[in-house]
């Protein structure tokens, strides 16, 4: 154990020299070899999650990514969110032979994320979806009681301490027809990998449900739009290319022009909202959505990693204009949708306590 942890972090990373007084990354070795042993052994020594964390930093601070490329390498390794991110990057310059190892790590990584989200994910927008409707007649099981108490407040008996139901409100049942249009719109910079990932899955999710419209789209300096991908988030992953510069008001632009029932589309902007476009057009793009009925929601991460990076000039902005920004991890994301389908408070983080 001491000797796998010290050929990662025994040296001051880029600090190692060499015998002739060059620098160099030293640790792991050059070779491919010494690479798979050095991943053999981690996997003997260590838990999943901590491997996990320790191919991120021997990726990170000795510059392995290339030994990525090689299909021995990949099948070495321990298959994460983080290690799909850093695959995708490396994808324009994959070779032929690695490519198909990389799927298959890929798909991996991304069927243990659909089992995990998309059952509460289903079962929470379904449940959404039903009460998004308002019925004034409606059966005993379907009554929401606390708007039917808040509606009948005027008619308190303060001498039997209750209230008299003259009106009841009630949850609707959702048809079958589509209820509700989803676009999510994702910033593919290599900052925002792991979001990537997690949306790609997401996105996926939600178009497996006949109630709702799902559109995805990718964006950098350029828009693209994956959603006749969404059968398979794999193709999805493969179809993005991680890197680049960002043009939030472009795609934006893009999501507006696909918008068609305004007071039934939910847009979700996934981006750290470092804008290398024209900033006030965005915001004009934003405040338009919002005033036609969209209901517009501003992820500045989807992930289960800390505190995000992001432009905070751009996020007050938003905030000023309804639309406040802020990080989710994913197992909070089913019910930011829900909420938005609703039309009630988002489930935000007390900004005070992120400060």
């Amino acid at each position: 154990m001491d000797g796998a942890l010290a050929s990662l972090y025994g040296r001051e990373k880029g600090r190692a020299k060499t015998a002739d007084g060059g620098r160099r990354s030293a640790g792991l070795g050059a070779s491919a070899p010494g690479v798979a042993r050095w991943l053999g052994d981690i996997r003997t020594y260590f838990p999943s999650s901590v491997v996990q964390v320790m191919q991120r930093d021997a990726i990170d601070r000795l510059g392995l990514s290339a030994l990525l490329l090689e299909p021995e390498m990949l099948e070495a390794v321990e298959a994460d969110v983080h290690l799909v991110g850093t695959l995708l990057s490396l994808n324009k310059v994959m070779p032929e032979t690695t490519k198909e190892t990389a799927r298959a790590v890929v798909r991996k990584v991304v069927e243990q994320l659909e089992k995990k989200l998309a059952q509460r994910t289903r079962a929470t927008l379904t449940g959404a979806l039903d009460r998004s409707a308002r019925i004034s007649r409606p059966r005993h099981r379907d009554i929401d009681w606390d708007r039917t108490i808040r509606a009948n407040l005027k008619n308190y008996l303060p001498e039997y301490r209750t209230v008299v139901p003259e009106r009841l409100i009630g949850y609707g049942r959702a048809a079958q027809s589509v209820k509700k249009d989803v676009v999510l719109c994702i910033d593919q910079s290599g900052s925002m990998a792991a979001s990537v990932v997690y949306a790609s899955v997401f996105g996926a999710v939600l178009a497996s449900m006949r109630t709702l419209d799902t559109r995805l789209v990718v964006f950098d300096t350029s828009v693209v739009d994956l959603t006749d991908q969404l059968d398979d988030p794999v193709d999805v992953l493969f179809g993005t290319q991680l890197g680049g510069g960002t043009d939030i008001n472009r795609a934006l632009a893009y999501c507006q022009s696909r918008v068609t029932r305004p007071a039934d589309t939910v847009v979700v902007l996934i981006s750290d909202l470092y804008e290398g476009g024209i900033r006030d057009e965005m915001l004009k793009r934003v405040a338009a959505m919002k005033a036609s009925g969209v209901q517009f929601v501003t992820l500045l991460a989807l992930s289960d990693e800390g505190a995000p990076a992001y432009d905070r000039d751009h996020a007050a902005a938003l905030a000023a204009l309804g639309a406040p920004a802020f990080a989710c991890t994913p197992d909070l994301f089913p019910d930011v949708m829900a909420a938005a389908i609703e039309k009630r408070p988002l489930p935000i983080p007390d900004m005070a306590e992120q400060r």
